[in-house]
């Protein structure tokens, strides 16, 4: 027994010996790791405060001026001189006592809670907060920030709103800053600066500017459900707008009760009372803001558009304090309003004929000037009709989307044959006519697009095929519906910028610059973002000069001779829209009248785009003498612009050859001089059928200058309708702010099978 429990107890021993070796292991290697760990704890914190001082080393400097300053955006011309102004302009400042403590402690319970606490305007509880409910998806409109109200009033002073530039370095230097205006403001003073800065819709700044705006009062006179609803709005200012979302902004007003309930600032009884009382409660009816000056007047559509791309950009016009270089030619713009709404010699019939004009720079994209329309009153950023393509443009697509492909793609000279004879849309019993009611016969492509034969540009597409045309159009910047038929080669829904864009690759030898209205961005830390247009080649430069050389026809001898500026370089393309069977009768007007009237013409300087017509279409349309009122608009504004520019002509490239046929020069590409035989497989016998008072015309050169074109519908086609169900509603692509006009007829589109109701020219 004895020796068995000295075995054991032996073995015991042994384990124990055996068992402390092992701990003594274990506790160094413990060590180790936890050692490891708080060096790279300390690592990390020595590096995260090297970054940081990196960071803050190019902090902005911060004034007051920068936090009492109203954060107006500033638009330059393209001469670097101001034009606009944008957000402040009429902020009404409010001190600190004049802000009733109720709206204080509305604005701090919902956006700052522990505003009062803070000692370095920072906040690590609602920086977590938000991460939290940002994973959590609790937030009800996005992403939630972390910022104190400090935070918000120094990246409201001098920082971008950009989401993009919501770094960890600009972070940082809110950081950094938000430390030196605790030390330097009081509590007070930084809520003051941060109520009179926000914005709040409607281009109002400043929470006394919005119970003006809103109520028609001053802040002291609101009562808790508005000021409640005024102290919401800061986080999403178009969201909780009450004349557009009431509804949303219900929801915001009620929350900012239930903050001032939890932060013990009113009582259950006052939030249950608020929270009834509707919210369009001592609303004034919403207010329009007046243009005050011409120049206000005259830059309105132009400013829209920048506005709209800044937004697109990713800045708040509004909020952000931004200096922003447009590309407006002041001088054109001024010119170009005046021309549309004071110039006696331009024979408006009435002041409801509306007009819209694009002027873009061919060798960089820039838009030079824009009228989006006239005697348009004192509305503020109104209807644009500039940029709304729910208008056919008529025969001004014939070179985008018939000549130019088949020049492009298929080598066709201007010679080329064509056969000017009946037509019938394929797989259809339905027939395209001319303008004239009259068939020539064999034509030459020249002559053809001089004076606006529907039938061969048909042709031209027809043997180019859709998806070819589709192609080289699109990059234009000109998108065409897949489901579009045949005849969007002679009338297409587009916009007067992306036509003066799309002619202007034909003036620079065939780059397409999309249309751009800003350049430069400057935000409020002094960061600069270039936004020049890159081009890209979007045809052979022997079909940008083949075109050219083709609609300088048009406008010495062909369908726009009205356009004629003596001794000037110039091309262009009249366009003009009938109306089908379907609307005459629906709307019971003369069959002679056109629906639009285009004129698009270039330099190697300018490229301008005119369309003409009215908002109502099925009330009003254009005589046969209102129709020439685009190329009126046009000659008048290019005359103007070509008295500063270099007035030079374009030079063949050298893949393109002139040849001297039958007494005029034609082109043809390098390789091809061979005349071609007609590009169809229809007749050009004698079997055509002519009316008796017509002739083939042989040649463009033999079309006198004194030609008829003023007198006749010179080229509006009728396109023979569809059914009414093939012909859609117009829909604008915006809306206006201010101003809607009523509902038009959209010449609509259909396949190969299905026409539209009615294009052309």
């Amino acid at each position: 027994m004895s020796d068995n429990r000295n075995n054991n107890n032996s073995r015991v021993a042994r384990h124990k010996a055996e068992a402390k070796p092992a701990n003594k292991k274990r506790r160094p290697l413990f060590f180790r790791i936890l050692k490891w760990l708080l060096l790279l704890i300390v690592v990390a914190f020595v590096a995260g405060i090297g970054l940081f001082a990196y960071y803050v080393k190019d902090t902005p400097n911060l004034t007051q001026a920068d936090l009492q300053s109203p954060n107006a955006t500033i638009l330059y011309d393209d001469q670097g001189k101001p034009f606009k102004t944008i957000g402040g302009e009429n902020r009404s400042y409010v001190k600190s006592d004049q802000i009733p403590q109720t709206l204080k402690d509305a604005v701090v319970s919902i956006e700052d809670r522990r505003f009062y606490k803070e000692k370095f305007g920072i906040d690590p509880i609602r920086i977590a907060s938000a991460a939290v409910a940002n994973i959590t998806g609790k937030s009800p409109l996005g992403l939630q920030g972390g910022s104190t109200l400090t935070q918000q009033l120094i990246k409201l002073s001098k920082f971008s709103t950009k989401n993009s530039d919501q770094t960890f370095r600009r972070k940082a230097q809110e950081a950094w800053l938000a430390v030196q205006v605790e030390r330097q403001y009081s509590k007070d003073q930084i809520l003051e600066y941060y109520m009179n800065k926000v914005y709040l819709n409607n281009g109002v700044n400043g929470m006394g500017t919005a119970a003006k705006y809103y109520y028609g009062k001053s802040l002291k006179e609101l009562s808790l459900p508005q000021l409640a609803l005024i102290a919401g709005m800061p986080q999403s200012p178009s969201n909780y707008d009450p004349y557009l979302h009431p509804d949303l902004a219900k929801k915001r007003r009620d929350l900012v009760l239930d903050a001032l309930l939890r932060n013990n600032k009113i009582t259950a009884t006052e939030a249950a009372e608020a929270k009834q009382v509707p919210i369009n409660t001592g609303l004034v009816d919403q207010q329009t803001v007046a243009n005050s000056s011409t120049d206000s007047k005259a830059t309105d559509a132009y400013v829209k558009e920048v506005l709209a791309d800044l937004k697109k950009k990713g800045y708040d016009p509004y909020t952000a304090g931004l200096k922003v270089y447009t590309n407006i030619n002041m001088d054109a713009q001024r010119k170009l309003y005046d021309i549309v709404n004071n110039d006696s010699s331009i024979p408006f019939p009435d002041d409801q004929l509306q007009t819209a004009v694009s002027i873009t720079d061919p060798n960089n994209g820039r838009i030079v000037a824009m009228i989006g329309g006239r005697k348009t009153g004192d509305v503020q950023l109104g209807y644009n009709r500039a940029v709304q393509s729910g208008r056919s443009n008529g025969s001004s697509m014939k070179p985008l989307m018939d000549y130019g492909p088949a020049i492009e793609y298929l080598d066709y000279s201007t010679a080329q044959k064509l056969q000017d004879v009946p037509y019938t849309y394929p797989g259809t019993n339905i027939q395209l006519h001319n303008f004239d009611g009259r068939y020539l016969g064999t034509i030459t492509a020249r002559n053809a697009l001089a004076n606006s034969r529907n039938v061969p540009a048909i042709e031209l597409l027809e043997a180019v095929g859709m998806t070819k045309a589709r192609e080289f159009v699109k990059g234009l910047g000109i998108n065409v519906p897949a489901d579009t038929g045949l005849s969007y080669g002679i009338g297409g829904n587009v916009s007067t910028v992306d036509e003066a864009a799309a002619y202007g690759a034909f003036a620079n030898g065939g780059t397409y610059y999309a249309p751009t209205y800003i350049h430069k961005v400057e935000t409020a830390d002094g960061i600069t973002h270039n936004y020049d247009s890159d081009g890209t080649q979007a045809m052979k430069s022997s079909t940008a000069y083949m075109i050219t050389d083709m609609l300088k026809d048009v406008i010495k001898n062909g369908s726009g001779t009205l356009a004629q500026i003596p001794g000037l370089h110039q091309a262009g393309k009249t366009g003009t829209t009938d109306y089908s069977s379907e609307e005459i009768a629906k709307s019971g007007l003369n069959p002679t009248l056109a629906k639009d009237s285009w004129f698009a013409g270039y330099t190697k300087n300018y490229s301008v785009t005119v369309w003409t017509g009215y908002d109502e279409p099925l009330k009003n349309g254009l005589t046969m003498s209102e129709r020439n009122v685009a190329a009126y608009i046009y000659k008048a504004m290019m005359a103007y612009l070509a008295q500063n520019a270099t007035n030079s002509d374009w030079s063949m490239p050298s893949n393109v050859v002139a040849k001297n046929v039958a007494g005029v020069r034609e082109l043809y590409i390098k390789g091809t001089t061979t005349i071609p035989s007609s590009s169809s497989s229809r007749s050009s016998s004698s079997s055509v059928l002519y009316s008796s008072s017509e002739a083939p015309v042989s040649s463009s050169s033999e079309i006198s200058s004194s030609s008829s074109v003023v007198e006749t519908p010179s080229e509006s086609s009728s396109v023979p309708e569809t059914s009414s169900s093939s012909t859609p509603t117009e829909s604008s692509q915006s809306q206006p702010s201010t101003s809607t006009p009523p509902a038009t007829t959209n010449p609509g589109t259909g396949s190969t099978t299905q026409t539209p109701a009615a294009p052309t020219n």
